[in-house]
């Protein structure tokens, strides 16, 4: 072969090469993941997802592509975005909080979605049963909502003498708000509690909640399950250490950094079965025929070093109920 017709020809099969790859890419199957939380903060939970795709034998970058949305909070950008993913016709939409999933079912009643929400997903109008959920739409129900009176009792349990709770709200997240609104008043009147609802949907907005809860002087605060304070963790976990609060949080994630304590749905092993629904549904099941799992995996976790900043005594009873206990 001359050399110029080699070089020809080598010149075509690089250009090649690219739009071979291209075509593989299309040819993979897109699944959309939203969620409510920060890509910083994520990490394990995304790891956890692929772990469950990985189960069902798809690879991300080989036989699937994975597209992330990052809410943190902006709950106002969900309509858009599952038009967009709808009319761009991924595989699958896996929706990780309770506002993703409403506006997925919203866009679309034939793209298959996978929910993780906070509660009763029949509820909230998923779907028609948990057994054979019909539709398309089927998940994870990790109980977080359901479980407001639970942790409050344990809250009590740790600061009895206090009985002004403040009960912090995310506004912008209407589904989880409502929920928390009316099952805090019974569970409170149980416990001889007097209950201060404080809203807040922005940094800013923790900030003020903190000085009103501050000058109402309320003994202890109750944070309502929502991504976007999950996401704010370090700023919670720090005011709260600062202004002598005792809190309790819906995920181990705040107590990590600091928080006081958390009762809560093991939440990496609800994604990691999100992203075993996910690669089922890669492979034909229907999410009609999918059963909503119900977690039945749940974790108490308490900080004794925050606890001694605030000093607290914490029952042995207690620490023995705990399943971890962060030195």
């Amino acid at each position: 072969m001359k050399r110029r017709a080699f070089i020809t020809l080598l010149g075509g099969t690089a250009a090649a090469w690219p739009l071979a790859v291209r075509a593989q890419q299309a040819a993979m199957p897109i699944v959309g993941f939203v969620t409510g939380r920060s890509p910083e903060e994520s990490a394990r939970l995304g790891a956890a997802f692929r772990k469950g795709l990985n189960e069902t034998g798809y690879v991300e970058g080989q036989n699937v592509m994975v597209e992330y949305y990052w809410l943190e909070g902006q709950y106002n950008r969900l309509p858009s975005l599952m038009t967009d993913l709808v009319g761009r016709r991924v595989a699958v939409i896996v929706s990780l909080i309770n506002a993703a999933a409403l506006a997925a079912k919203a866009a679309t009643t034939t793209t298959p979605i996978v929910f993780l929400v906070a509660e009763d997903p029949v509820k909230l109008g998923l779907v028609a049963n948990l057994a054979r959920p019909g539709g398309n739409a089927t998940g994870v129900n990790v109980f977080f909502t359901e479980l407001v009176a639970k942790r409050l009792g344990l809250l009590h349990d740790l600061v009895p003498k206090a009985v002004r709770v403040a009960v912090l709200v995310n506004p912008a997240n209407t589904t989880n708000a409502e929920t928390t609104l009316r099952e805090i008043p019974e569970a409170a009147r149980g416990l001889g509690l007097q209950i201060q609802f404080i809203n807040a949907s922005t940094s800013r907005e923790i900030d003020v909640a903190f000085a009103t809860l501050v000058s109402d002087r309320a003994e202890a605060l109750f944070v309502a399950p929502d991504s976007f304070f999950v996401s704010r963790r370090v700023q919670l976990a720090t005011l709260a250490a600062r202004h002598a609060i005792p809190a309790t949080y819906p995920s181990r994630e705040v107590v990590e950094v600091g928080g006081l304590m958390s009762y809560g749905t093991d939440i990496v092993d609800m994604y990691r079965q999100a992203g075993v629904y996910t690669g089922q549904i890669l492979k034909g099941a229907k999410p009609a025929d999918l059963p909503v799992v119900q977690s039945s995996k749940f974790e108490f976790v308490l900080n004794l070093q925050t606890a001694r900043t605030l000093g607290l005594e914490v029952p042995n009873a207690l620490q023995l109920l705990a399943d971890e206990v962060i030195e």
